[in-house]
């Protein structure tokens, strides 16, 4: 197994979802995702995944930053 193909199934679980959720995300069928897992990940859904994990990584950070500007603003007021 490629680290291509592997890619699919990391990013599926990464952000906890199924290859139906993570098909309709990238706009692919889940069929399409299911080939993916198991065969050679093209660049565009390579790229899409990519962009998915970098998203849900930067929603979390901006999530954090968020509790702390509430916590700031509690602890000032």
């Amino acid at each position: 197994m490629s680290n291509e193909q592997n890619l699919i199934k990391k990013t599926a679980k990464d952000l906890g979802m199924t290859y139906k959720e993570l098909g309709e995300a990238i706009g692919v069928s889940e069929g399409r995702i299911r080939q993916l897992a198991v065969s050679e990940v093209g660049e565009q859904a390579q790229k899409a995944c990519l962009m998915l994990l970098k998203i849900n990584e930067l929603e979390s950070k901006l999530s954090k930053q968020d509790e702390l500007k509430s916590l700031l603003k509690e602890f000032l007021s």
